[in-house]
């Protein structure tokens, strides 16, 4: 068991390594030099399309533009925001944020890319449903021939998308806040009735598909933020006076990288920074890994940069907004020097520290929340490169096996299958990134003829 779980962590140490970096991050940039910033310039724009300003329901596709946010949110706010950011300070100190930022503002303009072609290129499945993502874009944009690519994506997104992560820590949050502090023994019984309970939720909801899942999305996803917003605020007004050192801490310890205690990279501590800082950013938002594009990929509308356009909005929600909340009710209240608690147990500290009683009880709310959303919104996943594989008629075969993976996250100690789904999260960017930088000139072009349009209009 020890040898598999090393063999698991190079596995995923490796596929995180500098070649990946620079295609998730060098392919970021080179899409916002090609677009010409072109995602920021118009944030307004994107607003009034979330809105539901330009929404046809005639137009192709199966859920609206907010439907399709909420449902890729879903899945990236989730532990990544929670437990991911707790993870990088405790390993490089308040700095860590900084790279995270440079990293979300480099994946609005992949998101955006990555996105549009999921509408540019839809293809249809076994039944002739229109469908979209990675795996229908590598196809449909760039050939038949591409197939390989396509596959290799649908299959790693097969493992990548089972829920053991997000099970696990919810697991790991319900013990430390609920059960332990109640006197309750944690057992293998304990956690299997917690397995259960999350399988009976889920069963409900994905069972109904993605109509199902994006409506609960729609309703969960904004709340929980609203919530999450309000009781990190409340912490921020009582440490009121620590948080503009800690905001200019960020910045300049990203460039000191006096507080970062791991291995060092490209030659230096701030290497190592930078690095952490970056796989967490990914890993917490998403873009260039190829999940979000198939849930935009559904969403209703005959204009592929509309949907590019609300896309981008998610790392800046996900990254600059939930994740720098955690962040600073973490190094506001002082757990991260005065704790050797990681993930989400250090979190729940900053929480109990600054609402003494309560707000453990809210985080775990929270938690509960992001997690569960992000279990619906991972089956979509799963189904839809089930169906690309084996054809529509066996996609339903993966929710079978998707809950079963539910029970397995809440009864094992899950470091073996954690770093094998980091890695596999890796490798889905390597066709996503590759399909989309090849693709990127067709995307700049249609994007241009779009707004050309809309002056017109």
């Amino acid at each position: 068991m020890e040898t598999l779980e090393l063999i698991a962590q190079k596995y995923s140490d490796y596929a995180w390594g500098l070649p990946l970096l620079i295609l998730l991050i060098g392919g970021g940039i080179y899409l916002l030099i090609l677009s010409r910033f072109l995602p920021f310039r118009f944030i307004g724009h994107a607003v009034n399309v979330l809105r539901g300003k330009y929404d046809n329901p005639d137009d192709p596709g199966e859920i609206s533009h907010f439907q399709a946010l909420s449902t890729a949110l879903a899945s990236t706010i989730g532990m990544g925001n929670i437990a991911g950011v707790a993870v990088a300070i405790n390993i490089g100190g308040p700095g860590a944020m900084f790279w995270m930022w440079i990293s979300a503002i480099i994946g609005m303009s992949t998101k955006f890319f990555t996105c549009t072609l999921a509408v540019m290129y839809r293809g249809k499945d076994s039944v002739g449903n229109i469908q979209g993502g990675p795996m229908y874009f590598i196809m449909e944009g760039l050939g038949k021939s591409w197939k390989p690519l396509a596959v290799f994506f649908s299959v790693c997104a097969l493992i990548g998308a089972l829920p053991v992560f997000n099970v696990n820590q919810l697991k790991q949050a319900i013990n430390d806040i609920l059960l332990v502090p109640n006197g309750i023994e944690v057992s293998f019984m304990s956690n299997l009735c917690i397995g259960l309970v999350l399988v009976a939720i889920t069963a409900v909801v994905i069972l109904g598909g993605l109509n199902r899942i994006s409506k609960t999305a729609e309703k969960l996803v904004p709340s929980m933020v609203i919530i999450y917003f309000v009781a990190v605020v409340f912490i921020l007004f009582a440490y009121r006076s620590e948080v503009p050192k800690y905001l200019m801490l960020m910045i300049t310890d990203a460039f000191d990288a006096n507080y970062f205690k791991k291995e060092e990279f490209l030659g230096g501590v701030l290497g190592g920074l930078i690095l952490l800082g970056i796989r967490r950013g990914a890993f917490s938002n998403e873009a260039g890994i190829g999940t979000a594009p198939m849930a935009h990929g559904a969403s209703k509308t005959s204009e592929p940069v509309r949907e590019g356009l609300v896309a981008m909005l998610g790392p800046a929600i996900d990254t600059l907004f939930v994740c720098t909340l955690t962040a600073l009710a973490i190094l506001v209240t002082g757990v991260w020097q005065s704790s050797d608690a990681n993930g989400v147990s250090l979190t729940a500290m900053a929480f109990n520290d600054a609402i003494p009683g309560i707000g453990k009880y809210v985080l775990l709310l929270c938690i509960a929340t992001f997690s569960i959303s992000s279990l619906f919104t991972y089956s979509y996943y799963g189904t839809k490169c089930m169906s690309f594989l084996f054809g529509d008629h066996n996609k339903h075969y993966y929710n079978y096996f998707y809950i079963a993976s539910i029970l397995l996250g809440a009864t094992t100690s899950l470091s073996l299958m954690l770093n094998l789904i980091d890695g596999t999260f890796a490798l889905m960017a390597i066709p996503t990134m590759t399909a989309t930088l090849i693709l990127a000139p067709k995307v700049v072009k249609e994007a241009k003829a779009y707004f050309i349009r809309m002056k017109n209009h």
